[in-house]
């Protein structure tokens, strides 16, 4: 699906809202839109593994200083990373222990797409080309972020900023930078444009990442890459993520998108999961699904579907056994703007399945939103644009707020807390 044009001018179009919460201002207007008997973290009050994240949750809340870490992985709105930034900027305006690092981003203008607006990482783009594990004429090694970008010059420099249009009380600073590459070439040099900010620098060739430690912590930094030898035939720098790293408590919120992607074109990234691996999930949220069923019913293959799912569900449960998962059905859709998607009734079904079977929690957004069709009314609201499968920016708003309003019921209820007295509390967040 070739959403990039379109969600670029989604971005352009629309006003950016600010992070507040508008869940209760809207309702007058578009709740008739809104099955709120729906917007639950179902199950999550059966789950060891939520009963475990919220008392985590429960102690950052109460000011202790712990490390949290959330995953959330889906495809374009995702990539995005509208309603996911809302999501985490409550997280982390909570209190004044709750910011954590800005962890694991990619630098998206480099490989000619939409880059979410709360970071900025910048070169010369003439000089770099893009490739996606969804787009099936490319072949690249691709890790966590699925999406890669090369570099084939002579030289370059990279210009970081861990902030830009961000919206958390405290700005996102690092004092240790990691360049995700392919480490198993060594045609560039990769350093620290400043040499006095240097403490040390190490790379890992299986982590597939350079980690340069600063002596003091910035929010910004310059990187040099260039040509070791200018005679190298066919020379090439894989840039595959970078990571903004502190020592600070708090929680980390990794958002993993690459427009248009699914289960298959995921399991392209054959350095995903090793990528993984160097992390320990606290909470992973799986929000694929709309490009899978993304076909006439005749096309779809229902237990393939279950299959992929389960076969992430395992791989996130090796990089942590105990980490909760939240699986995450996707919203309704209307298939090439012509008719409702009827599939994403059947994956519904499976990934309730699946989830009573793994013992974990699901956010049901097709129930929300109104079932199948329901999109059409969204789109008539100008919640969603043309195409019934995005969302506009109040859309994507509106969407981060009900998830936090699910999540902090099933939160109150796990820990005993008054569920209206801890909603307020993210609701007044930036008064």
């Amino acid at each position: 699906m070739k959403f990039k044009l379109l969600l670029l001018s989604i971005l352009i179009s629309m006003p950016i809202f600010a992070q507040d919460y508008i869940l209760d201002s809207i309702t007058p207007k578009y709740g008739h839109l809104i099955n709120f008997k729906a917007n639950t973290f179902q199950y999550a009050s059966e789950s060891p593994y939520f009963k475990k994240l919220f008392s985590d949750f429960d102690s950052i809340y109460a000011g202790k200083k712990k490390k949290l870490h959330v995953f959330h992985i889906g495809g374009s709105h995702i990539q995005a990373d509208i309603y996911s930034n809302k999501i985490r900027t409550y997280l982390q305006n909570m209190n004044e222990v709750s910011l954590g690092q800005r962890g694991f981003v990619f630098p998206f203008h480099l490989a000619h797409t939409n880059n979410p607006t709360n970071y900025r990482i910048e070169a010369d783009n003439d000089q770099w080309q893009g490739y996606r594990c969804s787009v099936r004429k490319d072949s690249v090694a691709w890790g966590l972020a699925g999406v890669s970008t090369a570099f084939r010059g002579t030289v370059d420099q990279i210009y970081v900023k861990a902030n830009y249009k961000n919206y958390t009380k405290k700005p996102y600073t690092f004092n240790t930078l990691r360049v995700f590459y392919n480490t198993w070439m060594e045609d560039y040099d990769l350093t620290i444009a400043d040499a006095t900010l240097i403490k040390s620098d190490t790379t890992n060739y299986d982590g597939m990442y350079t980690e340069f430690r600063l002596n003091k912590t910035v929010d910004s930094v310059a990187l040099n890459l260039k040509i070791k030898d200018p005679n190298c035939v066919s020379p090439e720098f894989l840039l595959m993520g970078m990571e903004f790293m502190n020592d600070d408590p708090g929680i980390e919120y990794t958002s993993i998108g690459v427009n248009g992607a699914s289960y298959a074109w995921y399991e392209r990234a054959a350095y995903f999961e090793k990528q993984l691996q160097l992390y320990k999930p606290d909470m992973f949220i799986i929000s694929i699904g709309t490009n899978d069923a993304y076909m006439p019913k005749a096309d779809f293959k229902a237990e393939e579907f279950r299959a992929y799912y389960e076969n992430f569900i395992q791989m996130i449960q090796r990089a942590n056994p105990q980490c909760a998962i939240l699986l995450t059905v996707p919203n309704d859709d209307y298939y090439k703007k012509s008719y409702a998607n009827p599939n994403t009734a059947v994956q519904q079904r499976i990934i309730i399945e699946l989830t009573k079977k793994y013992r974990m929690a699901v956010w049901d957004l097709y129930s929300v939103m109104g079932g199948l069709g329901s999109s059409n009314d969204w789109y008539n609201a100008k919640l969603m644009p043309r195409d019934r499968i995005h969302f506009t920016q109040l859309g994507y708003s509106i969407k981060a707020d009900l998830f936090l309003k699910a999540m902090v019921d099933a939160w109150a209820e796990s820990t005993g807390k008054d569920k209206t007295l801890l909603l307020n509390h993210f609701k007044h967040l930036n008064e």
